[in-house]
Parts: C-alpha cells; sequence; structure tokens
C-alpha cells in the first residue's frame, strides 16, 4: 500500500508541473494580449518610420459643425512644440508623410514652411472626400532620417485650382502652388509673422499683378471661386482686394469701411453687393466669393455675408491684388437721337412724288458720345496671405472648412493624437521622462531598485525553500506511517542518520527525509524517547509515565517554535518593501515637485511643456516605488499562504507523533512477549 501511495504521488508531480507551467504560459499569454490591444490596432503603413501620430478632422457637432457638402480639400496641418517632436524628425522636414484613415493610402502634401529650431512647421496635405457632420482620420509619420522629400505643390491641389499664392517669397514674384503656374508677375513687400507663415504687405500703392494666361480667361457666366485671408490696417472707403477689368466688363473684390463687398461690371452696368457689419481693423478674416449659375455670394469667416444675382462677365486681362486700374468703360449704345428743326422732315415716299429726286441734304446721325473713364479705386493697405482662385464653385461646406481650417480656430476641426512609436518603449516618452529625472530622483529610484532586487530574491528564495520543504514531509510521512510499534526506528540517533526502514526506502529518499522539517521534530521526540530508554535492558515493552509524555511534547514545541522561525525567515523583508517602498517613491514625488515648481519661480516662465516633463519624471519615483511594492505584496500573501499549510503540518505531526507515543509507550498496552508466550 506504501509503494501504491509513492506511485500515485510520483505520477501526480510531472503532472502539476504540467499544470503550473501552462498556467503561467497561459499568464503570459494573456499580458501579451494585453499589451497587444493597448497597442495601435492598425498596422504600420511603413516601419522605417518610427514615430506616427493621428490626425483627426472633425467635422461633426461636437467639432467644427459643418453640415455642408466638403469634398476634397488641401488642410492646412500646423505644427508646433505642442504636438510635434521636431527633434525627432529631419531638418527639412522631408521625412514627413500623410497617410489616409485606413494607413495604406499616401496623401499628397507640401511643406510651406518648416524651421525645426522655432518648432514651427506649416504643411498642406490634400485630405480626399471629407464627409460633412462626421470625423476623418490621417495619420502623420515622421522619424525617417534615409527618407527623401517628397514635397508635391502641384499634387496638392486638384486640376481646378487656378492659382495658389502661398505669398512666401523674398525678393521674387509670388509662386503659383497649382499645376497652372500662373506666377505673379510683380514681386511684393512680405509680411512677417503673418496668419500662415509669411503673407503680402500692400501698401495701397503698388499692386501685385496676376498674369492674364490662357487658364485664366473667364468666359461670359463661367463659374469661380476667389478667397484669401485679410487683415486690413485701417477702414478704408472702397479699397480694391482684387480687380480685374476687361474693356466694359469688370470684377473687383474690396472692403469699403470694413464692409467686404463684391462687384460685377458686365456690359457698362455696375452692380455691388450690399454692405453688411464691418469687420474690425487690425484682424484677420476670411473672404472667399462664390460665382455660379447667375448668382455671386460672397463669404466671410466661413458664413455667407451677402450674395448678388450677377453672372461673372467675360474677362481676359491682368488681375491685380491690392489695387484697381482706370479703364474705358463701354456704355450700352445710346438711342436715336430726334431729328433737329432745322432740318425738315421728309416721308418715305417723297422721292417718288419728286419724281425720284434725291433730296438736296440727308442728315446726318447723332455721334454716339465716348464712355466716361471709371475711376480706379483706392489701394487696399494692410496684409493678405493665402490667395486662391478656382474655376469651379467650391461649395458652402468646403468655404468653412478653409475659413476654420486655417485660421485660429483651427483647434476646433483638426486635433492632435500622442505619438506612436515603432521602436522600443524606452526611446519614446519613457525615455524623455527618464532624461528629466533630477538626482534626487534617482537616489530614490536606485534605492528603490535595491530594495526591489532584495525582495525578489528573497521571494524566489523562499519559494524555494518552501516547495523543497513540502516535498521531503509529504516522504517523511510517508516513511513515518509505516512505523508500527517503535517510534525510533527512523532515527539512529544522528540527526544526519536516517533509517532506509530495512531498504523499504531508497537513499535518495532518506536523503530527502532529511531536510523534512518534520523530520527535525521528529528527532527530537526520538531523541528524548531514547535517552529515557537507553538503560531499559529488558525484555518488556517500554512505559512512559504522563509526565515523561509532557516532557516530551514539551520538547517537541520547541522544535516546532525553531520550525517557525526557518520558514518565516526573510519574510520581513516583503513586509519592508511592501510598507516601505510606496512610502519612499512618494518621497521622491514630492521632492522632484518641489524642484519643478522652484525652478519655474526662479524663472518666471509658466510654460506647460517645460513643467510637463518634471512632473512626468518626479511621477517616477512613485511608479518606481509601486513597482517595488505591488510583486512584493503578491508575492508575500503567497508565500504566508504556504508558511501557513506547512506550519498546520507541523501542528498535525506534533499531535499524530505525541498519540502514537501514548499509545506505543502507556502502561495499558499488553507486552508482546508475555502475549506471545501465552500463545504459545
Amino acid at each position: 500500500m506504501g509503494m501504491g501511495l509513492t506511485l500515485e504521488r510520483r505520477t501526480r508531480r510531472p503532472a502539476l508541473r504540467r499544470g503550473i507551467a501552462n498556467a503561467a504560459t497561459a499568464l503570459l499569454f494573456g499580458l501579451v494580449v494585453l499589451v497587444g490591444s493597448l497597442a495601435p490596432a492598425n498596422a504600420w503603413w511603413n516601419d522605417e518610420w518610427s514615430l506616427r501620430k493621428k490626425i483627426t478632422i472633425d467635422a461633426s457637432a461636437s467639432g467644427a459643425n459643418v453640415t455642408d457638402p466638403i469634398g476634397t480639400t488641401p488642410m492646412l496641418v500646423r505644427l508646433h512644440v505642442g504636438n510635434f517632436r521636431f527633434s525627432s524628425a529631419k531638418d527639412d522636414g522631408s521625412d514627413l508623410r500623410f497617410v489616409a484613415g485606413d494607413d495604406k493610402t499616401p496623401l499628397k502634401h507640401h511643406i510651406e514652411k518648416f524651421d525645426s529650431l522655432l518648432g514651427e512647421g506649416l504643411v498642406w496635405v490634400a485630405v480626399p472626400n471629407l464627409p460633412p457632420g462626421a470625423r476623418t482620420d490621417i495619420w502623420l509619420y515622421y522619424g525617417n532620417k534615409k527618407a527623401l522629400a517628397t514635397s508635391d505643390p502641384k499634387g496638392t491641389y486638384d486640376p481646378d485650382t487656378l492659382t495658389v499664392y502661398h505669398f512666401n517669397e523674398r525678393g521674387t514674384p509670388a509662386i503659383d502652388s497649382s499645376v497652372w503656374a500662373n506666377n505673379a508677375q510683380s514681386v511684393g513687400q512680405p509680411a512677417d509673422g503673418s496668419l500662415i507663415g509669411t503673407g503680402l504687405r500692400l501698401d495701397g500703392r503698388a499692386p501685385v499683378t496676376v498674369p492674364a494666361s490662357p487658364s485664366l480667361t473667364w468666359a461670359d457666366g463661367a463659374a469661380l471661386t476667389w478667397s484669401a485671408w485679410i487683415k486690413p490696417a485701417a477702414l478704408q472707403p472702397n479699397a480694391a482686394l482684387f480687380s480685374r477689368r476687361d474693356g466694359a466688363n469688370g470684377l473687383v473684390i474690396g472692403v469699403d469701411n470694413g464692409s467686404p463687398f463684391v462687384e460685377v461690371t458686365n456690359a457698362g452696368s455696375v452692380q455691388r453687393s450690399t454692405a453688411g457689419a464691418p469687420v474690425a481693423a487690425s484682424s484677420w478674416h476670411h473672404v472667399a466669393v462664390v460665382a455660379a449659375n447667375g448668382q455671386v455670394t460672397l463669404y466671410l469667416d466661413g458664413v455667407s455675408y451677402a450674395a448678388l444675382s450677377a453672372s461673372l462677365p467675360a474677362l481676359n486681362t491682368v488681375g491685380l491684388i491690392g489695387g484697381d486700374s482706370s479703364t474705358s468703360s463701354a456704355s450700352p449704345i445710346a438711342p436715336a437721337t430726334a431729328p433737329s428743326a432745322a432740318t425738315p422732315s421728309v416721308p418715305p415716299d417723297a422721292s417718288a412724288a419728286d419724281g425720284g429726286a434725291a433730296p438736296a441734304a440727308t442728315p446726318e446721325p447723332a455721334a454716339t458720345p465716348a464712355p466716361a473713364p471709371v475711376a480706379a479705386m483706392a489701394g487696399f493697405v494692410g496684409d493678405i496671405d493665402e490667395l486662391q482662385i478656382s474655376k469651379v464653385a467650391r461649395p458652402a461646406g468646403l468655404i468653412k472648412v478653409m475659413a476654420i481650417g486655417q485660421g485660429p480656430d483651427q483647434a476646433k476641426l483638426m486635433a492632435f493624437s500622442v505619438d506612436e512609436e515603432t521602436a522600443s518603449w524606452l526611446s519614446g516618452y519613457f525615455a524623455v521622462i527618464l532624461k528629466s529625472v533630477t538626482l534626487d530622483g534617482w537616489v530614490v529610484i536606485g534605492i528603490l531598485l535595491i530594495m526591489a532586487a532584495i525582495s525578489w530574491v528573497v521571494m524566489f528564495d523562499r519559494a524555494s525553500y518552501l516547495s523543497k520543504q513540502a516535498k521531503a514531509n509529504a516522504q517523511f510521512m510517508k516513511g513515518f506511517r509505516e512505523i508500527a510499534a517503535d517510534l525510533t526506528m527512523l532515527d539512529r540517533g544522528d540527526a544526519d542518520d536516517i533509517s532506509t526502514l530495512g531498504g523499504r526506502l531508497t537513499e535518495a529518499d532518506a536523503k530527502m527525509m532529511r531536510s523534512s522539517s518534520l523530520y527535525r521534530i521528529y528527532h527530537i521526540g526520538a531523541a528524548e524517547i531514547r535517552h529515557r530508554f537507553g538503560a531499559n535492558n529488558s525484555q518488556r515493552a517500554p512505559v512512559l509515565s504522563a509526565v515523561s509524555i509532557a516532557a516530551i511534547r514539551a520538547a517537541l514545541d520547541s522544535g516546532v517554535v525553531k520550525e517557525m522561525q526557518r520558514l518565516n525567515r526573510l519574510m520581513v523583508v516583503l513586509t519592508i518593501a511592501i510598507s516601505g517602498g510606496p512610502f519612499l517613491g512618494l518621497l521622491g514625488t514630492v521632492v522632484g515637485v518641489m524642484i519643478t515648481f522652484a525652478a519655474i519661480a526662479a524663472s518666471g516662465d509658466v510654460n506647460v511643456n517645460a513643467i510637463a516633463p518634471g512632473i512626468a519624471a518626479a511621477l517616477v519615483a512613485t511608479v518606481a516605488g509601486l513597482g517595488v511594492a505591488i510583486p512584493a505584496l503578491f508575492g508575500y500573501n503567497y508565500l504566508i499562504s504556504r508558511i501557513k499549510d506547512l506550519t498546520n503540518d507541523i501542528q498535525v505531526f506534533v499531535d499524530e507523533f505525541v498519540t502514537k507515543m501514548a499509545e506505543f509507550y502507556s502502561a495499558d498496552r499488553p507486552d508482546p512477549i508475555e502475549h506471545r508466550i501465552a500463545a504459545e
């Protein structure tokens, strides 16, 4: 039966090990799945780029609230130190790539400005099919030092866009970013610090000339979209932002005492939009004019401002930005004048009455008066930026997106997420945080790392020791339960020498039993019994009195105390790690925050981008403290439960040993020798 139990236990151990291994594997797999679920769901467009950022264009009610159709539009992406890590990109921004929300389709883009030293970037990205009232995601990739420039201004705009002036040139005429290459014919004065990079400063005297190219030839009734950002220096009367006149036809877009207007001259007939609420001087506003189907609509900051029932006249001349030209405007043909009183009236049949003779004199028609020259409007004084002309009528939703997405309220339309990395997590935000940790923080973190290492060593040592004790105790109890009469038969008098029960135990099993805590307690009891019966050489069975049994029980209890001390050895280290780790981490955090705010007070500059790394670095100490305490807490609870089980086994063994001792060596026990003689 004993061998059967041994075989059963041996067959159970591999299964137990496999179960533990499977549980550990499942736990590891679960952690991997958890980390994977926290990682980005989309695969990377290209792993050669180490960083990417999601950009959300929000046209829903929670964002820009654009309900009209939008369509394909170039979006302005403003980069600054608050939403972009310039140190991780190339100095010229040539590694910037924009990918659609599917993370597969690259988007055309071009860079208007990229200054890694000042931390400012202006990039135009062609976003296709932007839906109204919804959110659209695009991805910005960067962080590839080997990448080549792919900036494509011509591909960013559709073929219906005739002219795009960013006005970021110096000393040269404005360059057209559209495919039509309608570059300006005169040099303007740059305006630094404009709304979108560098703009154009107009003084009212030197307008910039737009060429009369074939692509800018407008037929009668053609569609048109004109837009620009303006900043009036003062409230001028009849100031021309843009003008184009061709004989009796003309188009003027201007500002009259702060009220934007559009004026259409068609065959000498002048029509002007009604004046609305004026704009303030020295403030930026978006002005757009859309002409189509006999209707001209003027937009101010993306909202319809005025409307005019007129068609765009045929124009094939140069245009002027910030000025107007004085040209002759042909008037309609004047009606025929009444005949003069000095000239007699001749009836239609007079020639026949006179025998066909012609009248002596024929009155000449009155000469048509020459049209009076139209007085040129004053030139616009102020700044202008981002002028665009298209040969189609852009939808109202796109005009609103342009006004919001390019202006100071861009945050309503566009949001930037945090950076995601393909590289190790140590090279991301965590690396930035660690670089910001101060000396006092490193001291605290170093102490916590030492505590963590010691606690892990203790947990490993205790777990190994307890596992060894459980196996040795099980082996010892197997042999102890085979004792039939003499409780000292497993002990030969030396704690390092154990009986093999006449060969029924292998030497390996006997060796394992020597390390058992139960054996050490058994050895104390066996030694006490042997000490009391050492001088008894009679053949009668030895007898222990109640006093002797109580004394042996006391000796066994002393052994129990020593074994419990062995089991709980070094457990105090874990309690220190559990209780002391968080407090040390909190100390480091408080000191780090104090230093951060002291630096702010010394510099007098409150900048969230400067404060955030210091605060985050201070919190690393708290994280380190929790990193020490949490594993120690789990390990402590597990080890305490194992120690409790072994302690219970020891208590049960002591009770069992004392019970067997009272049974084997009591006075009422029959003498086996006398019982054998009586039987014979």
